[in-house]
């Protein structure tokens, strides 16, 4: 159901869309940006919320079945008869791969650290993901980084350590060392999984990003019964679904399709600069739904973080016009 209405909205969309005005397509990609990042940026309040309700290993089980069901669906639905053609040749290894990285494995650090840690630093802290990635693709792909790059990275790794460190072990805050470090480690993984997908970056997005999810959400069943073992699984209340739905539905799986359609409406850079707030955004709604108080270390830490962030991001003059797509964030 939620497949379909969401097929029919966007191929309304394309179907409206070579009638509209220019200024009226850029409209239409800021507002579905702007919902994708108010979704996105909510998912850190609502996780917080659920995950003390649901363990944080079913709950990503349960957020990940949900997301990878919906996207599957998208696609047999958008593809048709043609589906089959696009599953063959699929590289599985690949795919089990990127679905542990960027699943399994980010979803339970993930999990695990909001558990620990406020739902504001915790947003604050994902916002590192672009400099992580700069860093592996250094390394890994070597990507050369510019000097504006390499401040911007350092500005972000200091900002890091404000935040994840120096302003740690406040009772006021919910702000605990073992949970900004579990929030780092997903981080990472969300880095390699990044630089792994380089390798099937010719494939289908849609196809490749729900077949990660669905190995992703196999490689979690195994970690949701162990955590349920002698206990049985959690009863869930008619809200706590609504919770997981829209963790799962909504910003795992709807939201993926509405930023590819920004992609289309707008530059890469715009989406860029959007993407960049992502981290603020889930910031400053966790401290609006949350009530979660926060420290002028964590502010400056933040702060520090975004620039970073912008440095290390913006690409040049130059390199504006080959500059790659923008990278698609976890939530």
């Amino acid at each position: 159901m939620i497949a379909e209405f969401t097929t029919f909205g966007l191929q309304y969309l394309e179907s409206i869309q070579n009638d509209l005005p220019v200024a009226n397509k850029r409209l239409v990609g800021l507002v579905s940006i702007l919902f994708v990042m108010i979704v996105w940026g909510s998912s850190f309040a609502v996780t917080k919320v659920i995950v003390n309700v649901v363990p944080p290993l079913t709950l990503a089980f349960y957020r990940c079945s949900i997301g990878a069901l919906t996207l599957l669906s998208i696609f047999f639905i958008r593809k048709g008869r043609s589906a089959g053609r696009h599953l063959a040749d699929i590289p599985w290894g690949v795919i089990i791969l990127l679905g542990f990285t960027g699943v399994t494995v980010f979803y339970i650090f993930f999990n695990l650290s909001v558990r620990l840690t406020s739902a504001s630093v915790g947003a604050l802290l994902q916002g590192f993901i672009p400099i992580c990635i700069a860093v592996l693709a250094a390394v890994f792909l070597k990507e050369k980084l510019s000097i504006k790059q390499v401040f911007g990275i350092i500005l972000s790794v200091t900002g890091v350590i404000f935040i994840g460190f120096l302003s740690s072990n406040q009772s006021s805050t919910g702000n605990s060392i073992t949970g900004n470090v579990l929030m780092i480690i997903a981080v990472i993984a969300w880095g390699v999984y990044t630089i792994i997908s380089k390798k099937v970056a010719d494939r289908d997005p849609l196809l490749i990003t729900s077949l990660c999810t669905l190995a992703g959400s196999v490689l979690l069943l195994p970690a949701a019964v162990y955590e349920n073992w002698g206990k049985g699984w959690p009863s869930v209340s008619f809200s706590g679904w609504l919770a997981i739905v829209f963790l799962g539905a909504l910003a795992s799986g709807i939201c993926y399709l509405l930023y590819n359609k920004s992609l289309q409406l707008l530059s890469a850079a715009e989406v860029g600069n959007f993407i960049n707030l992502d981290p603020l955004v889930g910031f400053i709604l966790a401290l609006a739904f949350l009530h979660e108080s926060v420290t002028m270390v964590q502010i400056i830490g933040g702060v520090l973080i975004v620039v970073g962030i912008v440095l290390s991001t913006t690409p040049s003059p130059v390199e504006k016009s080959s500059a790659d797509p923008v990278s698609l964030p976890p939530l």
